[in-house]
């Protein structure tokens, strides 16, 4: 099984950077086997770097399409997990970014990064650099200082109504439920906002709205106790069958069979 003691996790915690980055977090493996890993759905738009300098690039599929990992790339909104088999040695730095920081920082909209891990140093040549300035570091603190140094540099304005946004799409709530209530919070027409939506994620406001359920039930899997039949309540899914039926379309399993096998990463599953 996969080591926890080898997943570190920070929150940002300065002002600053909050407007762009939510969390970094580290993976540093050193085991001799491979292992298997899926990344359901979480709802998260990741820069992730894979500073493991080795020469066999990581195979990986989304949904049905196979390709190797970047060494840096970005993995926008997904809908279907992502399968990986992941050698014994294994580096990875990640940063969970706001969506709309990372189309102003990139100058690409976020649904043309879902569903997809997009080589990084294809959108910004600066990469390069900072990759071998975080491969070179010792340890999770010192990268952290160096990713914050470079993003500070290109660092965007963003406008309170922006921040709005950023929140409704990186916040696991249930407490905007409708087209409607959504609108009003975020002062949009539903349709404008659905246009919004889609230029940011790939998925309209509706879309986005179960998908938002979904996550409520992913993060109540992991830090409640509550029962499925419970969650489902919770979540605001219609009965225990349109609960079953909507976490299966995004995690192709069933919600009794991930609590099964989910670690205490969530959204990750490690198969040795």
């Amino acid at each position: 099984m996969h080591d926890p003691n080898q997943f570190a996790i920070e929150t940002v915690t300065s002002a600053i950077l909050k407007d762009v980055v939510q969390r970094f977090w580290q993976v540093d493996r050193r085991d001799e086997k491979c292992i298997r890993e899926t990344i359901i759905p979480k709802g998260s738009v990741e820069i992730i770097f894979n500073l493991q300098d080795d020469s066999f690039p990581i195979p990986a599929l989304i949904g049905d399409r196979a390709f190797k990992l970047p060494r840096c790339f970005i993995s926008g909104y997904n809908t279907v997990p992502i399968n990986l088999q992941v050698p014994g040695r294994q580096l990875f730095f990640g940063v969970f970014v706001n969506p709309i920081a990372l189309k102003k920082i990139f100058r690409v909209h976020g649904k043309d990064f879902a569903n997809q891990c997009v080589d990084l140093t294809l959108l910004d040549v600066s990469i390069n650099s900072l990759w071998h300035q975080l491969e070179e570091q010792q340890n999770f603190k010192q990268r952290i200082s160096i990713f914050s140094d470079w993003i500070l540099k290109r660092l965007p304005e963003t406008s309170s109504h922006e921040k709005l946004f950023d929140e409704f799409l990186t916040t696991v709530s249930t407490s905007l439920n409708s087209a409607d209530e959504v609108s009003e919070k975020l002062c949009y027409s539903p349709r404008h906002l659905s246009r919004k939506l889609y230029e940011l994620t790939a998925m309209n406001l509706e879309q986005t709205l179960l998908y938002r359920r979904y996550l409520r039930s992913l993060d109540l899997m992991h830090h409640s106790p509550l029962q499925l039949t419970e969650i489902a309540y919770a979540c605001n899914f219609s009965d225990q069958s349109h609960f079953t039926k909507t976490f299966r379309s995004y995690a192709h399993m069933r919600p009794k069979e991930y609590r099964s096998v989910k670690s205490h990463v969530s959204g990750h599953i490690f198969q040795d």
